[in-house]
């Protein structure tokens, strides 16, 4: 019995003005905003295909993948109908829809398809009243640049019609392949139905020696670890890869089942929202803990005693350290990138290992053309987001398995592991202030007026007083971004005022929702001195606090007290 060829329908539309990316071919909005305004996300996944080139988009391969928040089930049906309507020839999509953004990057590189749609609002809260989100990887599995994320931007402004099949239904929960006959099209469309973790296992296996991270969970001096999924995409992935293949007991792994609203909290890996796995972790009888975020690109670390390591410091620990991972040992180390408000602590490791640093704007696909064109090994940014030249995206689970087995092979604690670091290189005592919601006009005026401020020539080598700290300004700008490899110039990055001792004001606005916008200013001061590493960061950096507070008077402008979150 022949099956009847689903109907691809033309439906008529009207454009929305505010679907710009946010950044990497992101859109995030309240969930609330897909769900009442008419044709948002069928106009956005048209803008998004249609930035395809046409004879690059017919019968092409794409990825799909959600972290589980609430929307997504119903997200997933529109994408799938619309890429068969548009001409894509087959989709890959994790069982239940749930695929991690390293996962869904490994999958696009491992298959070589043409790009994938991640179904994501990151750590931004989920369910009816949280935040909602699509993000499109391109080919080499990373973030759209900043080009293709307006091409889809000027093609959401004019758009007119979308195409998609209604009446097309995939099983999700079914491993395999499934084939649909469409209306005037000469090759049937396939969904394939992976398993959510097996791909990304398999590039884990190749990376990390599993024989000694093993041993360090089973073994006879094992150490008991805490690891919080916060009841995101990585449940899955905890319980498949630390529980299962690497030992780690069953209730090691905590939120570990996938909640359209993440259990009610934010799924943002810091001691704000992490507090679980914080206050499990201060009882003493776990070794390591880790947290990730919703979509398991991000995470923190943390060690016994509840012994919190930044993630500027992270990322240089894992580069002093690098000889750990057999990866690196074959591969060899080319250089490091990190985002500009990320610490200087890399920079000291790369000093001493003698390779280059990138200092780039804030967002993973600065990255990727480093990394492209192989000049660029590990990455990093401050907020917690750590990854490597095996993927195209920052990987939460890969920088567990880099400290576990740095544990492994240097027998240590990870507080002595981090102090041992401080007294090899220095501390860089850092912090972040984030101002979240504020409204983004106001937002905008506090920045402009800050750099008018601090690019007046009046402003360079002006010293600043507070108590017995005297800071003189060295330089300050907007940051500038020019990237070595295509001469791609990126403007207005964020301000600095680096002062004469090295320490640094970092003030920057980001905009990941249309509604509202996140201020954040950024301090760090390098000591050299290990008799000076064991002080409170917030009151070494008390000081430059009180100048940023005093020449931004975000407290005044904002009718704000103190900030959202302090990382």
């Amino acid at each position: 019995m022949e099956r009847t060829p689903i109907p691809v329908l033309t439906v008529q539309t009207a454009p929305y003005e505010d679907q710009r990316p946010t950044g990497g071919g992101g859109l995030r909005r309240p969930t609330a905003l897909f769900e009442s305004q008419r044709n948002y996300l069928p106009n956005f996944v048209q803008s998004l295909l249609s930035s395809v080139d046409l004879r690059d988009r017919q019968g092409c391969t794409m990825v799909v993948g959600s972290d589980g928040r609430y929307f997504s089930k119903t997200a997933i049906e529109i994408v799938v109908q619309m890429a068969a309507a548009n001409g894509i020839g087959r989709l890959v999509i994790g069982q239940n829809g749930i695929l991690s953004t390293p996962a869904v990057s490994c999958i696009i590189r491992k298959i070589k398809a043409a790009g994938g749609i991640i179904l994501t609002a990151s750590h931004s809260p989920g369910g009816p009243g949280g935040e909602f989100g699509v993000k499109f990887e391109v080919a080499n599995g990373g973030p759209a640049p900043d080009i293709v994320s307006e091409k889809i931007y000027q093609i959401s402004k004019t758009l007119e019609e979308y195409a998609i099949c209604p009446d097309l239904r995939v099983d999700l929960s079914r491993l395999g392949r499934q084939e649909f006959d469409l209306e005037n099209k000469f090759k049937p469309f396939r969904v394939e139905i992976v398993d959510s973790v097996e791909i990304y296992l398999n590039l884990l296996r190749s990376i990390f020696d599993f024989n000694a991270i093993r041993n360090l969970l089973t073994g006879p001096n094992q150490i008991k670890i805490r690891i919080d999924a916060m009841n995101g995409v990585m449940g899955p992935y905890v319980r498949r890869i630390l529980c299962d293949e690497l030992g780690a007991p069953a209730n090691s792994a905590i939120n570990c089942i996938p909640l359209e609203d993440f259990g009610g909290q934010p799924p943002d890996p810091n001691l704000t929202y992490a507090t679980a796995l914080l206050e499990a972790m201060k009882g003493g009888e776990y070794g390591f803990g880790a947290a990730f975020d919703a979509d398991g690109d991000r995470y923190m670390i943390l060690g016994q005693n509840g012994f919190f390591v930044n993630a500027s410091d992270s990322l240089a620990i894992i580069a002093a350290n690098l000889s750990c991972i057999p990866y690196f040992c074959q591969m060899g180390v080319r250089g490091f990138g990190r985002s500009m408000p990320t610490s200087t602590a890399l920079d000291k490791v790369a000093k001493v290992m003698k390779v280059p640093v990138y200092e780039t704007p804030a967002g993973w696909r600065y990255f990727s053309n480093l990394m492209d064109s192989g000049r660029c090994s590990l990455c990093g940014e401050e907020s917690f987001g750590t990854g490597s030249d095996h993927l195209r995206e920052k990987d939460g689970l890969w920088a567990v398995l880099v400290w576990l087995s740095i544990l492994a092979a240097r027998k240590q604690s990870v507080e002595e592991i981090v102090r041992d670091h401080w007294a090899k290189f220095g501390r860089h005592y850092y912090c972040r202030f984030d101002y979240e919601a504020l409204e983004p006009r106001t937002a905008y005026f506090i920045m402009r007026d800050l750099e008018a401020l601090i690019t007046d020539k009046s402003f360079s080598h002006q010293q600043f007083a507070v108590g017995n700290n005297i800071y003189s300004v060295e330089r300050t700008d907007s940051f500038e971004y020019v990237d070595p490899v295509d001469g791609t110039v990126t403007k207005r990055q964020g301000l600095r005022i680096i002062f004469s001792d090295a320490s640094r004001l970092i003030f920057r606005m980001s905009a990941s929702s249309h509604v509202r916008a996140t201020l954040r200013i950024y301090a760090e001061s390098y000591e050299k001195d290990p008799s000076q590493h064991n002080k409170e960061p917030q009151a070494v950096l008390s000081p430059l606090i009180a100048i940023a507070l005093k020449i931004s008077q975000i407290h005044e402008r904002t009718g704000r007290k103190g900030p959202t979150v302090i990382t």
